[in-house]
């Protein structure tokens, strides 16, 4: 299968993951803050041509989602090492991650659909998190906003949080009425669940 230009921003984005670490650890700022910035415009980019020509493909709903998690993840643990975000935020992002990720393994492990729309809760903790990582880039290299990003960080961990028990909550609710509609279709035709075909006494 060809990749077509989508998919290919999408590896770029991928591949200038461990440029942006390397540009971090080494304390090249400005590098790393130009090439986060170029990755957020590849990002629109790629959403964009796919869009307008009618190149969305079913690898590109895989590699997008999953450039942008990498480029933020890796922005959030490499700025906490050379101590530009606390700790403690950061080990918030990864947990809520795993938990989606997980709560999203075991939603699928258990009725064998995986239908979830990404929540309006969880696109504003995204772009906050973007807002966040660009201000300390930005922070670091001209050595300005520093009461901006302490803001960010507050706002990113409420957003964090919410997001994350949101997405807690939705899959708890969906999660009975998918076993249930599993357990319906896995019935041979004409039969009916038992619990319904009982009759009252």
């Amino acid at each position: 299968m060809a990749v077509n230009p989508p998919n290919a921003l999408s590896f770029l984005r991928i591949f200038a993951v461990p440029v942006f670490i390397w540009m971090m650890l080494e304390r090249h700022e400005s590098w790393a803050l130009w090439i986060f910035i170029a990755a957020g415009v590849t990002d629109a980019l790629d959403g964009y041509i796919a869009k307008r020509f009618n190149m969305q493909t079913v690898l590109g709903s895989y590699l997008d989602p999953i450039a942008d998690k990498l480029l933020l993840v890796s922005g959030f643990i490499t700025l906490t090492v050379v101590n530009g975000m606390p700790l403690w935020l950061t080990l918030l992002v990864v947990t809520r991650d795993l938990v989606i990720i997980g709560g999203a393994v075991v939603f699928h492990l258990m009725t064998s659909r995986l239908e979830m729309d990404p929540l309006w809760i969880s696109k504003l903790n995204t772009a906050t998190q973007i807002v966040l990582l660009t201000a300390a880039l930005v922070r670091d290299t001209f050595q300005m906003g520093h009461g901006l990003v302490e803001g960010l960080i507050w706002v990113t961990a409420a957003t964090t949080v919410t997001s994350g028990l949101w997405y807690v909550i939705e899959w708890s609710q969906r999660l009975t009425p998918a076993m249930e509609a599993q357990a319906h279709d896995a019935l041979p035709p004409g039969e009916e669940p038992r619990d319904s075909a009982r009759k009252p006494s």
